[in-house]
């Protein structure tokens, strides 16, 4: 169960880092009209979206590993006997 839920947030946080690298280049056309000023505070804070959501996939990843790690040590191999 926890699994799943992992792999839901994993796939949206996926789908959110495509869609912002994505949208890079069409940033650059949307802010053109403005001073360099905004047009660099907006890029910076486009960056620094990404680097959240790279960051927090990381993270995501990293806690399904360990769970799937903890999830295995606590299956026996073999029954008792």
């Amino acid at each position: 169960m926890a699994t799943l839920v992992h792999d839901m947030r994993i796939a949206r946080v996926q789908r959110t880092l495509r869609w912002l690298e994505e949208d890079t280049p069409l940033l650059a056309i949307r802010v053109r009209d403005l001073s360099r000023e905004r047009q660099d505070m907006a890029k910076g804070f486009a960056a620094s979206m990404i680097d959240q959501a790279r960051a927090e996939l990381e993270r995501l990843l990293e806690q399904r590993a360990q769970e799937k790690k903890n999830e295995e040590e606590e299956v026996p191999c073999e029954p008792a006997d």
